[in-house]
């Protein structure tokens, strides 16, 4: 009786699905490490430098960090896009002078005036809604979604005399004196109304953060009729 063969049957497994997906999986691993380490790198850098708390993606320039690093700045939650142009540092808490900050931060070239300057200096009782900026005579309006802003112009030497720099939550910014602001008020009497100039007067002077001297000055520079028939009348 002839033998009878047995041929077994061979089974093939092709491991390569499962050894691409595990090289796929390592490749992911390894672009969440780098990421994690350039915004660690990031973030370090951002501490150190600077930058307020609000800022602009050009300013990155200016202290060595890239488009590529804000970016990993965001998602890694260290930063926050508010608005289109302008970011913010989470680790920053917020104050009372969030909006001054956030306006300045994103109109650079303004100065704080009128009823937000008497907010800073603590003169009178005004607590704006708004956020009074002054722009040179002929710039663009400006406009910031979720900020109520109310803008006025400034022309010759009303955009410089009177102005001094200051910072809002480490943001760079100017914003009139108290004399200069006082005498605003009564220049821009149309804008804040009588009652408001004639308080800031009053209570400028009763503090001492102002002095008639100093508003004969301003009036001197950028002449007011209402602010110089006021002072003539404390003088009597």
């Amino acid at each position: 009786m002839p033998a009878m063969s047995l041929t077994m049957p061979t089974f093939w497994v092709d491991l390569t699905p499962a050894k691409a997906q595990n090289v796929g999986t390592m490749k992911r691993t390894a672009d969440i490490l780098v990421e994690r380490r350039q915004a660690r790198d990031a973030t370090t850098h951002l501490r150190r430098s600077h930058l307020g708390a609000f800022f602009r993606p050009g300013q990155l320039v200016d202290v060595g960090l890239t488009r590529d690093q804000l970016r990993a700045l965001v998602r890694a939650g260290e930063v926050v896009r508010v608005g289109r142009g302008l970011y913010r540092k989470t680790s920053v808490e917020p104050t009372e002078q969030y909006s001054l900050a956030m306006a300045c931060a994103r109109i650079p070239n303004s100065v704080v005036c009128l009823l937000s300057a008497l907010r800073v200096h603590g003169i009178g009782t005004q607590a704006p809604a708004d956020v009074w900026l002054a722009i040179p005579h002929k710039a663009r309006k400006p406009r910031l979604p979720g900020l109520r802003l109310r803008i006025v112009r400034f022309t010759g030497p009303a955009w410089t005399f009177g102005v001094k720099e200051t910072e809002f939550e480490g943001v760079p910014a100017r914003i009139t004196t108290p004399a200069r602001t006082v005498a605003d008020c009564f220049r821009f009497e149309r804008l804040v109304g009588a009652e408001v100039a004639m308080e800031a007067l009053q209570d400028g002077l009763r503090q001492r953060k102002v002095s008639v001297s100093e508003l004969s000055r301003v009036a001197e520079v950028l002449p007011s009729r209402r602010l110089k028939a006021a002072l003539e009348v404390r003088l009597i």
